[in-house]
């Protein structure tokens, strides 16, 4: 079964603030998706968008 979090678990998970999470997804620079009003991440998209990112930094 897929796991799908709130931006504040989310931001718990990055341990940054909720505000900052939300600003992300509406910036497309995390993976998110909106349902309504309500944005949900899938915690092995975000995952995996951390594992491309610290690939990404490594290289450069």
């Amino acid at each position: 079964m897929e796991e799908y979090l709130t931006a504040k678990q989310v931001a718990e998970y990055l341990q940054v603030k909720p505000l900052t999470i939300y600003q992300w997804a509406r910036e497309d620079k995390i993976p998110a998706i909106k349902i309504g009003r309500i944005w949900r991440f899938k915690k092995e998209a975000i995952d995996t968008y951390l594992e491309e990112q610290l690939h990404q930094k490594g290289s450069k």
